[in-house]
């Protein structure tokens, strides 16, 4: 069986370094061919992400503002992806983004590759 995240190319937003550098490895290590961070939303071009990136790992919050609203873009231009966020409220996402996975911090490296890997229609919910 190949690897979850064979050949995916990931783009996580989190604003933690060492959380950040964590997720790239972990991502690289199951198969992700490219990972890219953004620790701002001021840092992602949104004209490219449909273009460059297969699936998102969000944070719900980056450096104290809230990535609700890029997310909803995400859903809208089909691009899957999981939150994965210490700071939740599981019951308004479960409310405003249906179908979406939220993988709480902590969060295992299996729990969260699994979320993503299912997104992507991967790996079973």
């Amino acid at each position: 069986m190949p690897p979850l995240l064979e050949g995916l190319r990931i783009l996580v937003l989190e604003d933690e370094f060492l959380i950040a550098m964590d997720v790239e490895q972990l991502c690289r290590d199951h198969g992700a061919s490219d990972v890219v961070i953004a620790r701002a939303l001021a840092e992602i071009d949104e004209q490219k992400v449909v273009g460059e990136f297969d699936a998102a790992i969000v944070d719900l919050m980056l450096g104290g503002t809230s990535t609700l609203d890029f997310a909803a873009r995400l859903r809208q231009w089909g691009l899957p992806f999981v939150f994965a966020s210490g700071y939740s409220d599981p019951d308004e996402i479960k409310g405003s983004f249906p179908g979406i996975r939220l993988v709480t911090k902590p969060y295992s490296g299996t729990d969260l590759v699994e979320a993503l890997a299912a997104a992507c229609g991967r790996a079973p919910v």
